[in-house]
């Protein structure tokens, strides 16, 4: 098992999920992270004071802040998941997504390559660096069928080619240089700690302020959404256990549309958090302009890492959502000083 472990982007979502599952075990965490608007220290906290969390607040563009990072904590695993990751924001300023996704996951791999060459051979052999990209890389299914890991790739969005670009990228530095690079593709997450741009925490806040609830386009898009925390274990298994130069499709097999996502938050608030004049949630339920290049489905086979890795999710929709749903009803001080970056997103007035 890996003692020491880089983490990039682990004041993010995703990241802060696995910091927060990893220090309580006694691994040595370095967070590397930019804090950009969704980077947020406070989503580490309960770990933030161990003696085993380190932090690092730097830029993974920046090549000699990463070369030092290398040598002064001497990782024996890196999980990069530092990423620019917003597909409306993509749309309206693609250049920043090139830059942290793609030229930040180059500097990041010559800066593993680099101290990966220095070790000694029983320590390059341990060694992992696990790229956690998306299923946005495979572009868009029909009604049937689902993302296996020789999908062809075919992005369709800024966001989902500069995803595409990393992940070719870690491949190419398993085939030519040796460096142990292994990838994982997953379906959408949510849960705690989300930022409240993304639709579950928008659509629970919004509902809450008395505000309309954005669906694009009909809301019959399809996603296959997947509990953040169930996520972090497959991602420590795949960088304990997985095999370099492969990838490992991770998926909740929770296929929704984006109108039942909706809908279904509008119950358990309703069941929850009654709004004061006792109408249902779902009154405030508005339909807005589609977005453009909008894919219709994506869903995940996830046998490969159940079949080779053991992994198994614990949660169904419908219980990791009530427990979602149920921290920003307990925990308003998280959520409260971002909301302002949130509102920033498009689509949320009709």
């Amino acid at each position: 098992m890996k003692q020491r472990v880089i983490v990039t982007g682990g004041a993010g979502f995703i990241g802060s999920a696995v910091v927060r599952m990893l220090v309580p075990q006694g691994i040595e965490i370095l967070n590397i992270d930019k804090l950009t608007y969704a980077g947020n220290l406070s989503s580490v906290e309960p770990v933030a004071h161990a003696p085993n969390y380190h932090f690092l607040r730097a830029d993974i563009c920046d090549a000699d802040a990463m070369a030092r990072a290398f040598a002064e904590f001497r990782p024996d695993g890196v999980l990069h998941l530092a990423a620019e990751s917003h597909v409306d924001r993509s749309i309206e300023g693609p250049g920043l997504f090139l830059q942290t996704n793609v030229i930040g996951t180059y500097t990041l791999l010559e800066a593993s390559r680099a101290y990966w060459a220095g070790l000694s051979p029983a320590e390059r052999d341990a060694f992992r660096f696990l790229l956690i990209s998306t299923d946005e890389v495979y572009g868009s299914l029909g009604p049937t069928g689902y993302f296996s890991e020789t999908t062809n790739y075919d992005p369709r969005s800024p966001y989902s080619a500069s995803k595409a670009s990393a992940d070719h990228l870690a491949a190419a530095w398993f085939h030519t240089y040796g460096l142990p690079t292994l990838k994982t593709n997953c379906s959408n997450n949510y849960g705690p700690y989300h930022f409240p741009e993304k639709l579950i925490p928008l659509v629970t806040l919004n509902a809450l302020a008395g505000r309309p609830l954005p669906i694009y386009g009909k809301g019959d898009n399809v996603r296959d959404w997947l509990y953040v925390e169930d996520h972090a274990r497959a991602l420590w298994l795949a960088l304990n256990q997985g095999r370099p130069g492969e990838t490992y499709n991770v998926g909740g097999h929770n296929e929704r549309t984006n109108l039942q996502v909706v809908q279904a938050i509008c119950a358990i608030l309703d069941a929850l958090r009654p709004r004061p004049d006792g109408k249902p949630y779902a009154d405030q339920i508005t339909f807005v302009k589609d977005r453009p290049g909008h894919d219709a489905r994506y869903a995940i086979d996830p046998t490969k890492i159940m079949s080779e890795l053991g992994w198994r999710p614990q949660e169904t929709f419908d219980t990791g959502l009530r427990r979602t749903i149920q921290w920003y009803l307990d925990n308003q001080a998280w959520w409260a000083p971002l909301r302002k970056a949130a509102e920033e997103r498009r689509g949320l007035t009709p």
